[in-house]
């Protein structure tokens, strides 16, 4: 007697973690917003450019040196010629390993653009996900600060072409050349102290999340959070400090550039870095771009362990409600910054770079915040009902479908079981199908289809309670020749159309 075979485990259905599935909705309001960001970086003369999902881990500067499988940061596998791969961390380091390679062959400076996903392997939380859209902009080629200037001003525009109004955005300005002059006019230059300018960077990034009394414990001895844990300070002194935290809290770069001289006197990188603002300053407001749209800001402290000059950062203003019920700024949508040494590594020669990245899906929540997304009109097919299934009829169904699509009408033919047409309204009802199309064998032998106004039908079964309101309405049922199908449909959604205009 055989054994009884075991039925097979039903597979469960699951998502991993730190991943979403996008709807309808979501990839509608990515396209409109990246059609736009795409059409202000085309006026500026730039070109798109795409690199694969995958790059050789090296080449991130992502891993782990000493370890089995370089997983730091980054999803790695290894090839069958032993080399490790890793999904791309960002969209920079991908394009910077492509003007290595293609470098006889590319014009400079290179102008160049692209969207895509970018992937890190890091724990997943509220809001934190481990794979997530990018759109970036890149300079390769041009060492002058007007670049970056430019850089400044095309995501000026960008977030007025998003309709993000003046006054709800500011592009921040700052150089990595300015923090470096402070940290040696205080003693902290020379390479046997990168660890504590490190150290300097990571207490300057938390002053927005701890203000000025927490950056300055966190430049001292340390910090003490609300739970009890203790983060190691800096261990600067006294004087040292304020000096740290006068620079990070300029707000008005005008009134404080002379003291911000003063301040990294006698520094090479410092000097170089106020003339290299100044110069920026003056770019932009000669471009009539003033400090309600671009701003020299010297608190902009991010990714400055990465910059080598300028940086920047697209900050949005407005208030929006968070998961807590509390009112807080929205904050940034994107950054960058002059990152001249990035390229350079392939090259073995200095090879000037400064670029953008705008953080798609967080910007896409800001827009929607202020309803400048999602608001475009996207109308159901039009459903061609089936109601018999012999070859002819079904020709004439698709003939009607394809007829409505040839006129720019979005259209379906009902794909499910024909036999019960109730599913298939059924269906059209819960698509939010506007329209469907009937055609009997009675219909068919007169060469006529009928047209059911499905909205109205719906709006006259709410409303009408008798036969003179039902002979005023508007008819939500018609029967038309063949012919004429494709202009009464058009004439009916028109109608919907404007129906809907009036309800606002």
């Amino acid at each position: 007697m055989s054994e009884k075979q075991k039925k097979p485990q039903k597979l469960k259905a699951r998502l991993p973690r730190g991943f979403v599935d996008r709807d309808a909705a979501d990839i509608r309001a990515v396209n409109e917003m990246t059609a736009k960001i795409r059409e202000v970086y085309e006026h500026y003369g730039f070109d798109p450019v795409e690199t694969p999902l995958f790059e050789y881990t090296d080449a991130l500067g992502k891993f782990l040196p000493d370890s089995d499988r370089p997983n730091e940061g980054v999803f790695s596998l290894q090839d069958d010629d032993d080399q490790w791969m890793s999904l791309r961390y960002d969209l920079t380091a991908p394009l910077a390993r492509h003007v290595a390679e293609n470098f006889n062959e590319i014009q400079l400076p290179y102008r160049t653009y692209r969207a895509g996903y970018v992937f890190r392997n890091e724990k997943p939380g509220p809001g934190r996900f481990r794979q997530f859209m990018q759109f970036d902009a890149d300079t390769v080629g041009a060492a002058g600060v007007q670049a970056d200037a430019e850089m400044c001003m095309m995501m000026s525009d960008t977030m007025e072409a998003l309709g993000i109004a003046r006054g709800d955005y500011v592009i921040r300005v700052n150089n990595r050349k300015v923090l470096d002059g402070v940290l040696e006019a205080i003693g902290l230059g020379g390479d046997d102290k990168a660890g504590a300018r490190l150290t300097v960077l990571r207490a300057i990034d938390k002053l927005d999340k701890f203000g000025p009394e927490g950056v300055r414990l966190l430049l001292g001895a340390g910090r003490k959070d609300e739970s009890g844990d203790f983060t190691k300070g800096a261990g600067l002194d006294a004087g040292q400090i304020e000096k740290v935290l006068f620079f990070v809290g300029i707000k008005d770069y005008a009134e404080s550039a002379a003291d911000l001289a003063r301040l990294v006197e006698g520094t090479t990188k410092g000097a170089e870095g106020v003339d290299e603002l100044n110069q920026i300053g003056h770019l932009v407001t000669s471009a009539g771009y003033g400090p309600d749209r671009i701003k020299i800001d010297p608190s902009v402290v991010r990714g400055l362990e990465y910059y080598t000059g300028p940086v920047f950062e697209a900050e949005l203003q407005f208030a929006v409600t968070n998961e807590k019920g509390e009112k807080v700024v929205f904050g940034s949508v994107g950054g960058g910054g002059r990152y001249d040494g990035l390229v350079s590594r392939f090259m073995g020669q200095p090879v000037p770079a400064t670029g953008f990245s705008i953080g798609v899906s967080r910007l896409m929540t800001a827009l929607k915040n202020l309803g400048k997304l999602g608001q475009e009109e996207v109308v159901a097919p039009v459903l061609v009902t089936v109601m018999d299934g012999d070859i002819e009829s079904m020709g004439r169904y698709q003939r009607f479908t394809q007829e409505l699509r040839a006129a720019g009408i979005r259209a379906e033919m009902y794909q499910g079981n024909w036999k019960k047409f109730g599913n298939q309204l059924k269906y059209a009802d819960r698509r939010g199908a506007p329209i469907a199309i009937i055609q009997g064998g009675d219909e068919r032998a007169e060469g006529l289809v009928q047209i059911k106004d499905l909205i109205e039908g719906k709006r006259l079964s709410g409303e009408i309670e008798d036969n003179i309101a039902w002979r005023e309405a508007r008819v939500a049922q018609v029967s038309v020749p063949e012919a004429d199908l494709v202009a009464k449909v058009r004439e009916i959604l028109d109608a919907q159309a404007e129906d809907r205009a009036r309800q606002g």
